[in-house]
C-alpha cells in the first residue's frame, strides 16, 4: 500500500490500482455452509454502489453518524469501506436513536431495535449471494433490492478529511487516520508481513481487534482476509483443512 493513503478508502483505492483481481475477502458461514470469494475488484465495486446509495439516495453527510447492527459478514465490510468513502462515521453497534441512518442484519431483536432510528433504515438479509429477503420487513428498504441500480464509480461531494471522526467501535472514536495508523501498526502482530498475507479471522466485528485482523490490517498490508462467521461449528480437522485449502498465513479467533 502507499505511504501516503490517510483514510481507509484510499487503502482501497490502492489495491485497486496494485492488483485488481486478487482476492481480498473470502467468507464463510459455517452455518449455512456458503462461501463467497470477492477480488478486490469485485469488493470495490460493491462499496461504490453502497457508497452512492448512502450518498444520493439515503442524503447522508461527512459527520453524519451511521449505526452497524450487523456480524462479521462480507457485506459489513463493504459498508464499513462504503461510510469511509463518503466520510460518515461508522459506528459499529451504534445507537440507533441517536444515529442520522441505520443499517441492519436480519434477525428481529436487531430489526427492532434499529427501528429507533429516526433516519434512514436499511435491512440486509445477508442471504448468499446477497439475496432479498422475501419479504422486507416493515419500516426498511431492502439493500439487496436498493444497491444493483447504483453507480458502480463513486466521487464523494466533498473529499474526505483523514482526521475527522471515521470509526466507533466498541466505545471508541477513531478519526481514518487513526484507522490505518494503527492497522499497519499491529498488522505484524496479527502475522500480516505484506503482500501475500492471508488471514483467517474468527473474530467478531464488535471489537477494534475483530475489525482489524477481519477487514482493516489485511487491507493495510495488502494482504487478504478469509472472513469466518460461526467458526466454531467447524471442526478441527476441517479447520485444518481450510488453513490449508486457503493457504492461510496467519489465523485470530
Amino acid at each position: 500500500m502507499n505511504a501516503t493513503d490517510r483514510t481507509p478508502a484510499d487503502l482501497l483505492s490502492s489495491a485497486l490500482a496494485a492488483d485488481p483481481g486478487r482476492p481480498l475477502v473470502t467468507f464463510y458461514d459455517d452455518a449455512t455452509g456458503e462461501r463467497v470469494e470477492l477480488s478486490v475488484a469485485t469488493f470495490a465495486n460493491w462499496v461504490a454502489k453502497t457508497a452512492n446509495l448512502l450518498q444520493d439516495e439515503l442524503s447522508v453527510e461527512p459527520g453524519d453518524r451511521v449505526a452497524l447492527l450487523l456480524p462479521a459478514h462480507w457485506q459489513t465490510a463493504v459498508w464499513l469501506l462504503a461510510c469511509a468513502s463518503v466520510g460518515v462515521i461508522a459506528d459499529v453497534a451504534g445507537r440507533p436513536a441517536s444515529a442520522d441512518a441505520v443499517v441492519s442484519g436480519p434477525e428481529p431483536e436487531s430489526l427492532d431495535a434499529a427501528r429507533a432510528c429516526p433516519g434512514a433504515r436499511i435491512a440486509l438479509a445477508l442471504r448468499p449471494l446477497g439475496g432479498r429477503f422475501p419479504q422486507p420487513p416493515e419500516g426498511f428498504a431492502d439493500y439487496a433490492v436498493e444497491v444493483p441500480g447504483q453507480g458502480d464509480r463513486f466521487v464523494p461531494y466533498a473529499p474526505v478529511d483523514p482526521d475527522e471522526p471515521a470509526l466507533i467501535v466498541a466505545g471508541r472514536e477513531f478519526t481514518g487516520a487513526e484507522v490505518v495508523e494503527r492497522a499497519r501498526a499491529e498488522a505484524t502482530d496479527l502475522g500480516l508481513t505484506g503482500p501475500g498475507s492471508r488471514i483467517l479471522s474468527g473474530l467478531p466485528y464488535d471489537t477494534w481487534e475483530g475489525l482489524n485482523a477481519g477487514l482493516y490490517g489485511p487491507l493495510a498490508t495488502g494482504g487478504s482476509v478469509v472472513l469466518c462467521r460461526n467458526l466454531d461449528r467447524l471442526g478441527g480437522d476441517a479447520l485444518d483443512k481450510r488453513v490449508e485449502s486457503e493457504r492461510i498465513t496467519a489465523i485470530s479467533r
